[in-house]
């Protein structure tokens, strides 16, 4: 990192290599366009009305979300196309999607009769067709229904209910980001799709269409997308990257766009603190677990330091030695996850080629509900 960008910024703090961001939505473009798959990123990860501006502008043809929250702002940050990923069922939040109908495609993700008959029952009421996709459990185990009778009978239901359209079938196969193995994550991705277009089917064999077919998952887009069949990805943390993604050998260093600024503010006898603690880095290291990330974030200047504990506002690195470090010496990290990272930063230090060029909101931060 250019010395004399990092000491003009106050610690800590989180930067956004314009370049990198702008080449790795560029990656996933061409292979979408080389696939003929569309690209619908799930915005969760940067939470930004600039990035998924640009992500639309370069070819993206709407966006996933994971709350209402995040749907409203982008949709009054003029985003026209979105998928809300959870399956939302209660009074208010769908007072809210009645609301953003009006103003942006809105999309919404079904997993149960009951669900899907809280949805009809809803917008009976009021001057809308909701569309809404099918969600299968492809091995993660969270959200989704069986790519068996249970897909059947809730397409059965959803095609029965006047105020539901059924568009779409997606899966997310996030239990990737714990894979031992380029092999696994091959298999996971197999699976991935395989899930989908076995619910497709069973769809079509009971006279429902189901145009859009849908994977998700950075580290498996790229194998279940060129799976004849398959229309559509939704990879969120390829914008950025972290160190999950290298761990999983799906990116490299030089890919990581996102990066925290902190600055060394003790050096005692067998340790190194920064002020970059789990308000900053969090402690995440993956949902799913992922053996090869070490310590709590990569310091690009020194990668054999490891960021072994982390307190609220303090980082601690074990050492025998200093390393010549000194106090107030900034460092530029990289953190393990990006996603969690993200929503607890207000705004995106831009930078470009050594340059602060601009500075922008997270918009949809904190927007958990």
């Amino acid at each position: 990192m250019n010395k004399q960008l990092t000491n003009a910024i106050d610690t800590p703090g989180m930067l956004l290599d314009i370049d990198k961001l702008e080449n790795n939505i560029k990656d996933i473009v061409d292979f979408s366009n080389e696939y003929n798959v569309a690209y619908r990123p799930h915005i969760k990860t940067h939470k930004s009305i600039n990035i998924a501006k640009k992500q639309i502008e370069a070819g993206a043809i709407g966006i996933t979300v994971a709350t209402v929250g995040e749907a409203e702002i982008m949709s009054e940050g003029g985003i026209k196309d979105i998928l809300i990923a959870f399956p939302v069922a209660i009074k208010e939040k769908l007072d809210r999607i009645e609301k953003l109908l009006n103003q942006s495609k809105i999309t919404v993700a079904v997993d149960s009769i009951s669900q899907a008959n809280i949805l009809n029952d809803y917008f009976k009421h009021h001057d809308h067709i909701l569309n809404v996709w099918i969600k299968v459990n492809s091995g993660l185990n969270r959200a989704g229904v069986e790519p068996n009778h249970e897909v059947k009978d809730l397409a059965n239901v959803i095609k029965d209910s006047f105020y539901l359209s059924l568009e779409g079938i997606f899966t997310h196969a996030g239990h990737s980001y714990a894979a031992q193995s380029e092999t696994e994550i091959k298999q996971i991705a197999q699976k991935e799709a395989e899930v989908v277009l076995e619910s497709v089917k069973i769809c079509e064999s009971i006279g429902i269409d189901i145009p859009n077919r849908s994977i998700g998952s950075t580290p498996t887009f790229k194998i279940a997308g060129k799976i004849a069949g398959i229309t559509e990805i939704r990879p969120g943390n390829a914008v950025f990257f972290d160190m999950i993604q290298v761990g999983l050998e799906v990116a490299s260093i030089e890919n990581c766009a996102l990066t925290v600024i902190s600055s060394v503010g003790s050096i005692q006898n067998n340790r190194i603190v920064i002020d970059a603690g789990s308000k900053t880095l969090n402690l995440d290291k993956g949902a799913h677990g992922k053996e090869s990330v070490i310590g709590h974030g990569y310091i690009k200047e020194y990668p054999h330091l490891i960021i072994d504990r982390l307190s609220e506002e303090h980082g601690i690195i074990t050492t025998d030695t200093n390393n010549n470090l000194q106090i107030t010496e900034k460092l530029t990290i990289i953190p393990n996850h990006a996603c969690t990272v993200v929503n607890l930063f207000d705004n995106y230090l831009i930078h470009r080629k050594g340059e602060l060029i601009d500075v922008w909101k997270i918009d949809a931060r904190g927007r958990v509900k």
